[in-house]
């Protein structure tokens, strides 16, 4: 799996560099990003880096322009965070758009997505958004079990901590974004290179979780079959979820 961060400090940029990590750009973000990383688009959405839909747009163009479609593993449509119906209406007109620039387009799967007829053939990788609730329940787990088997990327946003890094790869994600490198990153990153490098393979399809729920630690996850959570780690993970 692929990490995806922003590029803060030279530790940080030269392991992107080296494609040990990716790079999350944003419209607010503003740094360069590093040569030979691969790279990612969101729009800001969630939270207050939203410029509107006219300055997105043009911030995305300069960006795959600069960098080059080969190196951007796609780019997130504007989408409405926690519902669902209105993310539709939102990203629709903007996913053929974003193919049109010849970089991979994502949708933004919100909380009550599972209740929608999703557009498949429209987008090419499952970005799990939503709530925290949400995308650690049976319901995305579901989504991203229909994703692998059509054949379309899944990725997982806010992965902050060793479990939700765990449950990510459970699910068949190949990538995933935080901010855990923006706070101490020469502390972190060793830790989360770490954490990579021990995932286990979960390249086929997503297990099936059942609804019983874990509460460990703060960070509640849908049980895996067998009652286990998908990266139990040997104690309490340091780091925000």
């Amino acid at each position: 799996m692929l990490y995806l961060a922003t590029p803060s400090g030279g530790a940080v940029r030269d392991a992107m560099s080296r494609g040990l990590l990716g790079c999350m750009t944003t419209p607010a973000q503003g740094n360069r990003i590093p040569d030979g990383a691969l790279y990612a688009c969101d729009n800001g959405k969630f939270g207050k880096g939203w410029p509107g839909a006219e300055r997105w747009w043009g911030w995305l163009c300069a960006t795959v322009d600069r960098y080059g479609p080969a190196r951007c593993l796609w780019a997130v449509a504007p989408d409405v965070p926690l519902d669902s119906a209105a993310t539709l209406v939102e990203s629709l007109p903007w996913l053929p758009r974003i193919r049109g620039l010849g970089v991979p387009a994502a949708f933004a799967a919100q909380d009550g997505c599972e209740n929608s007829r999703l557009p498949w053939e429209e987008f090419d990788v499952l970005f799990l958004a939503g709530s925290t609730e949400w995308k650690t329940g049976p319901a995305a787990a579901r989504l991203a079990e229909e994703a692998v088997e059509r054949g379309v990327t899944v990725h997982m946003g806010r992965v902050n901590s060793h479990r939700r890094l765990g449950w990510a790869n459970a699910l068949g994600c190949s990538s995933c974004d935080g901010t855990l490198l923006a706070f101490g990153p020469d502390i972190h990153l060793p830790r989360l290179l770490a954490w990579l490098t021990s995932l286990p393979d979960h390249s086929g399809p997503p297990p099936q979780p059942p609804p019983a729920s874990s509460a460990r630690g703060g960070d509640t996850i849908t049980q895996l079959p067998g009652g286990s959570t998908p990266c139990p780690p040997t104690s309490r993970s340091p780091f925000p979820t």
